[in-house]
């Protein structure tokens, strides 16, 4: 009789379903999409942790916090994926539970009552210790698996595109780095940006403000058209301020994008060797450093391909995931 799990998170991130879907190939799992209706949700908390083996988590947060909560107060065992929005302290960009506050507080006891943590990138795991005062011993480190929809490099011929893919929003112009990456279209006009993304607010309107004609703003698009824009396009450029993983480079790789990106978080962890960094989000730099990744080979490019499916596989995840699963439930027996 296989483990049952009640998974939780807060979004149908495509990160939380490939988590879904590869634990389902070992165990039963009930899915709870939190949607913040507290306290209304409380009993479907309880009644989902008192029907389960084990919780898992996505993320540090208030409703994560209920689950391990009431995991404790029934002795099940849980886990707590961390990494991202719990950890970071960036008020530069006005980022970051750690900045303190009450979701600081709901964080730190969120990693305190689960029973085994995991993130997705050697930088979450020191930033968590740096951060959060959670030793790095307690944090295991376990890449993402990323699925491949491409199953080559694309035929068809790469254009003059640069992409970047992120939810148009006032904390992603500076985090993620949207605004410089409008502003370099300006240096670079022979070429087509573009950026791909739901618009969140109104920030969408200052970005059409200052870009240029050869900015395009897609707004939400589909999986399908996703992928399209990565067959398409030469750069894909990640200019953020911080990144606990960067799942939109990685795709982008497999699709033969050569990377332009700063050294922030794990980029450097997802790129290696295979793309182009630029040392700050200057405008102008990130231009000059998509001049060079744009005459990038065939050959460097499969380089970028290969490296993610050497690294970032769904059966090494799924492996880990179900080892960390099982240690986790074994524990608990023997507590």
């Amino acid at each position: 009789m296989p483990a049952k799990i009640f998974f939780v998170h807060t979004g149908n991130e495509t990160f939380t379903r490939i988590d879904r879907e590869l634990l389902r190939s070992s165990f039963e799992v009930s899915d709870f999409h939190a949607k913040r209706k507290f306290p209304f949700e409380l009993f479907r908390y309880w009644q989902g942790v008192k029907s389960s083996d084990l919780v898992f988590c996505w993320f540090a947060s208030w409703n994560s916090m209920w689950a391990l909560w009431f995991a404790k107060l029934l002795r099940k065992p849980s886990v707590l994926v961390i990494g991202g929005y719990d950890l970071a302290n960036l008020p530069i960009a006005d980022y970051g539970q750690q900045r303190g506050g009450l979701g600081k507080w709901i964080s730190r006891v969120a990693m305190k009552l689960a029973s085994a943590l995991f993130t997705n990138s050697a930088y979450s795991q020191i930033e968590a210790e740096r951060n959060a005062g959670v030793s790095k011993d307690r944090v295991k480190v376990i890449y993402h698996g990323i699925t491949d929809p491409f199953t080559g490099l694309p035929q068809i011929s790469k254009e003059q595109m640069v992409l970047t893919v992120g939810n148009v929003d006032s904390a992603n112009v500076k985090r993620k780095g949207l605004e410089p990456f409008v502003r370099a279209a300006s240096y670079l006009p022979e070429m087509e940006f573009v950026l791909v993304g739901a618009w969140k607010d109104n920030t969408i309107e200052y970005l059409q403000s200052i870009a240029t004609s050869n900015v395009l703003f897609t707004g939400r698009v589909s999986d399908k058209e996703l992928m399209d824009y990565y067959r398409k396009a030469s750069v894909y450029v990640q200019a953020s301020l911080h990144e606990g993983f960067g799942m939109s480079v990685a795709e982008s790789m497999l699709a033969g994008c050569i990377p332009v990106v700063t050294r922030a978080g794990a980029l450097p962890e997802v790129v290696g060797d295979t793309g182009v960094y630029t040392d700050s989000t200057e405008p102008a730099e990130i231009a000059q450093a998509i001049e060079i990744a744009i005459k990038f080979s065939t050959d460097q490019r499969d380089q970028a391909r290969q490296r993610v499916l050497k690294m970032f596989t769904l059966e090494k995840r799924r492996q880990l995931l179900e080892n960390l699963v099982q240690l986790t439930i074994g524990d608990n027996d023997g507590a």
